[in-house]
């Protein structure tokens, strides 16, 4: 093949790969003209619906979070929600938040020794913005070698929902909901219907929901199932292996037992016993005979 032969296919290839990038790229931006971009507004008057009935009956809903290095902290949701929405060309976002009070007589009130110690904690506190340090006490230096914390302040609970044009999916994160932290979760614009949106209403609103449960594909779930009976069939053969040699184990004891008994004997008695004894000496021959056998 000359140079101008291999210089006109890659032109070709490129401009082949060209035209599909841009084919991928304009049914993104239609996915997100027709489904993301009308979807995330639908969803938007959800939430308005949503947070206005909440404000009205503001149901009592207890949130609990696991702190390292000081316990549980205990909080309730304030019915105060902070709801927006903002749009550009190719870009759809909704932020929802709103706060969850920290109930500092029901944390536990915990003294802390050690300077690492407090600052363990401490830190953890400032992370999340918690007030609560108590009675700090210090050393020549200047350093905190002891205090007690007892959580107080608010959490700031969110949600974030975002689609673009560039992905055509929908992004959702979460923050402070089911622990401190964030969790994300997709969604294509294909799903954004009435039972997405109720079950991110049961999410927000911490009744039972199935937001964050990923449907596993069946032949994952086949072979994970696969996998737990092979594992099942497995520890059944290794406790009948186990059990058949703790029963062969016993026997070689018996065995040896009645073995050491009767050498035993036989050395105490290394002749045969006398005629009035009621032993025949035959018989006292070949115990014997077995004994060294």
């Amino acid at each position: 093949m000359g140079l101008l032969d291999e210089l006109e296919q890659e032109a070709q290839r490129r401009k082949a790969t060209a035209d599909d990038a841009g084919k991928r790229k304009a049914e993104r931006e239609q996915t997100f003209l027709t489904q993301i971009e009308p979807g995330l507004g639908a969803l938007y008057e959800y939430l308005q619906k949503l947070t206005a009935s909440l404000k009205i009956l503001t149901p009592k809903k207890q949130q609990r979070y696991v702190l390292n290095g000081y316990g549980e902290v205990v909080g309730y949701i304030e019915h105060d929600y902070d709801l927006k929405i903002s749009a550009q060309p190719g870009n759809k976002e909704i932020k929802l938040s709103f706060p969850c009070a920290i109930a500092g007589e029901e944390c536990p009130t915990i003294e802390v020794q050690g300077a690492s110690k407090v600052k363990t904690v401490a830190g953890a506190f400032q992370r999340y913005h918690f007030g609560g340090m108590l009675d700090p006490k210090k050393d020549a230096s200047g350093e905190i070698v002891s205090a007690r914390f007892n959580a107080k302040g608010r959490i700031t609970m969110s949600a974030t929902f975002s689609g673009d044009a560039d992905s055509a999916v929908v992004k959702m994160t979460f923050t402070n909901f089911d622990g401190l932290g964030t969790v994300a979760k997709t969604a294509t614009g294909a799903q954004l219907n009435d039972e997405l949106f109720d079950d991110i209403g049961r999410f927000l609103t911490r009744e039972p929901n199935t937001l964050l449960n990923e449907a596993l594909p069946d032949a994952y779930r086949n072979q994970l199932r696969t996998k737990v009976q092979q594992d099942q069939i497995k520890r059944r053969w290794e406790n009948k292996i186990n059990e058949q040699q703790q029963d062969e184990l016993a026997q070689i004891k018996r065995e040896h037992s009645i073995t050491g008994r009767l050498a035993k004997l036989v050395t105490k008695e290394d002749k045969p016993p006398a005629a009035d004894a009621g032993v025949p000496t035959s018989w006292f021959g070949k115990l014997k005979g077995f004994v060294k056998k």
